[in-house]
C-alpha cells in the first residue's frame, strides 16, 4: 500500500479556490465547491484571513517542524576551545606521569639530581 501523504495547495490554487468561493452567490454553491475540491470550510476561513492580512507568501505550503536556528559563531569557538583544553589536559597528565616515573627511577637508583655547588660558582 502506498503511504498516505498530506495534501498541499500552492498559493495559486488557494487564490483560485478563494476567488471561486467569493463568486458563489446561490445557496448550496459554496457547499458544492467545497465537496468538489475536497475541502473544509475552515480551509476557506484560514486562507481568507491570510489573504486579508496581505500575507500572500503565507498561502504557500509551510515546512513543518521546528524552524532551524542559525549557527552561533560563539558556539563554534567554544567547541574549539573545549577541544583544545581537553587535548592540553591530556598532554599535561602524560607529562606529569613521565615526571613521576623519572622521580621513582631516580629514587630506585639512589641518584640525586646534580645540584650546583656554592664553591664552584665563585
Amino acid at each position: 500500500m502506498p503511504k498516505a501523504s498530506r495534501r498541499t495547495f500552492s498559493a495559486a490554487e488557494k487564490l483560485r479556490i478563494l476567488n471561486q468561493a467569493d463568486a458563489c452567490t446561490q445557496p448550496g454553491q459554496l457547499g458544492a465547491l467545497l465537496r468538489r475540491e475536497g475541502l473544509y470550510s475552515s480551509h476557506l476561513v484560514k486562507w481568507r484571513r491570510l489573504r486579508a492580512a496581505g500575507q500572500l507568501q503565507a498561502l504557500a505550503p509551510q515546512p513543518r517542524g521546528p524552524k532551524p536556528t542559525p549557527p552561533d559563531p560563539l558556539t563554534q569557538q567554544l567547541d574549539r576551545l573545549r577541544n583544545e583544553n581537553a587535548r592540553l589536559q591530556a598532554r599535561l597528565a602524560q607529562a606529569e606521569l613521565i615526571i613521576d616515573v623519572q622521580k621513582k627511577v631516580a629514587q630506585l637508583l639512589r641518584e640525586r639530581l646534580p645540584t650546583p655547588r656554592s664553591d664552584e660558582q665563585s
